[in-house]
C-alpha cells in the first residue's frame, strides 16, 4: 500500500503492530566502490546543492578516506565487498543510489543523469550477485521511471516500511516500482522541500528503532510530525546546522552501531549524541570530507547487502 498524506500514513501505521519488525535490522555485508575516477559531477551539480561545485578532488586523500570507511566497517564486523571505480563514472563512489538489495534480489536504479545510467550497466556487479550469490536482478532502469533507490527511499528494514521523498530523483512510477521491488508492506510518499534532492540526506531510520530527521526539509510540516509519532520518544530532530553537515546521512551498519562522517559527528549537539546513546546506539565517525565534495556523505558510500 502506498499512502500520500500524513493522515493516511498514521491511519495505516496505527500503533505499529501491523508492521512487526521481523526482517533483518541491518545489512549482512556492505558494497563499496572505490573513488577511482571520482570527481565533482557537472551533471549532479544541476540539482544537488550539497556538492562543492567547481572543486577539485585530491585522489590520494579520497582513496585514503575511502579505505578508512572500509576498515571501520570491518572492525564493526561488517564484511565489505569492494568494486574498483571506473574513469568517467563521476558519482560511482555513491553506490547506494544505483544498487540495492533485499534477500535474494539485486535492484538496479533508474538514474536521472546519464553518467549514472552507465554506472548501473556494470557487468561485474551483476555477475557477483547472479553467478556467485544467485540473486535475481530487477532492473528499474528498463522501465519508464526515475528511481534512485535508497537515495529518495528511506526504509525501515525490519518492518518493510518505506518513506519516499519526491524530487527530480524519483517520480510516481519510480516510487511504485521501488515499493514492489523492495517488497514493502507500506510506503509513505511525500514531497521534499524545494532544493532537496535525496531523502537520505535529511532523514534516516536507524535499525527500525529510531528516526533522525530535519523537519524543514519536508514540503508539508505534517509529514515529519507523522513520522515522529511513528517513532515516539525516539525521533531526533536535527537543526539546520546539523542537517547541512550531513547528520541526516547516517546509517545503522549493525543493530547497535551508527556510522556518520566526522563532519556530521562534530556538528551533532551533545544532547543528540546522548539521545542516540540512550537508544542503544554507538556512534562511529570517519573523516570523509574529500568524498563529501561530491554532495553525498557516509550513507551514500554504502550499498547494503541483505
Amino acid at each position: 500500500m502506498i499512502v500520500t498524506s500524513a493522515e493516511e500514513f498514521l491511519q495505516a501505521w496505527g500503533d505499529g503492530r501491523r508492521y512487526p519488525p521481523v526482517r533483518p535490522a541491518a545489512m549482512r555485508a556492505a558494497m563499496l566502490v572505490s573513488p577511482r575516477g571520482f570527481r565533482v559531477s557537472e551533471q549532479a551539480a544541476q540539482d544537488n546543492r550539497y556538492l562543492a561545485a567547481g572543486a577539485s578532488v585530491d585522489p590520494e586523500r579520497a582513496h585514503a578516506q575511502h579505505r578508512a570507511v572500509a576498515e571501520r566497517l570491518a572492525e564493526l564486523g561488517v564484511p565489505v565487498v569492494l568494486f574498483a571505480g571506473q574513469p568517467g563514472l563521476d558519482d560511482a563512489v555513491y553506490p547506494n543510489n544505483a544498487f540495492a538489495t533485499v534477500p535474494g534480489r539485486l535492484i538496479l536504479g533508474a538514474m536521472r543523469h546519464p553518467v549514472r545510467q552507465r554506472e548501473t550497466a556494470r557487468e561485474d556487479v551483476r555477475r557477483l550477485f547472479t553467478q556467485l550469490l544467485r540473486y535475481e536482478v530487477v532492473d528499474l532502469g528498463a522501465r519508464r521511471c526515475v528511481a534512485e533507490l535508497t537515495g529518495p527511499l528511506v526504509i525501515d528494514r525490519p518492518r518493510g516500511v518505506g518513506f519516499c521523498g519526491m524530487s527530480g530523483r524519483v517520480d510516481e512510477a519510480g516510487c511504485a516500482a521501488m515499493h514492489e521491488a523492495f517488497g514493502l508492506a507500506l510506503t509513505f510518499r511525500f514531497a521534499l522541500a524545494e532544493g532537496e534532492y535525496h531523502t537520505n540526506v535529511v532523514f534516516s531510520v536507524l535499525a527500525g528503532r529510531a528516526a533522525v530527521l530535519h523537519a524543514g526539509s519536508f514540503a508539508d510540516p505534517e509529514v515529519p510530525q507523522a513520522i515522529a509519532r511513528a517513532y515516539p520518544e525516539r525521533t531526533l530532530l536535527l537543526t539546520d546546522e546539523e542537517k547541512a553537515a550531513f547528520c541526516g546521512n547516517c546509517l545503522a551498519v549493525t543493530p547497535a552501531d551508527v556510522m556518520m562522517s566526522a563532519r556530521a559527528a562534530a556538528a551533532l549537539r551533545p544532547e543528540a549524541h546522548a539521545a542516540l546513546q540512550a537508544w542503544g546506539f554507538r556512534v562511529h565517525a570517519v573523516a570523509i570530507d574529500e568524498l563529501e565534495k561530491g554532495g553525498g556523505s557516509l550513507r551514500c558510500l554504502i550499498a547494503e547487502v541483505f
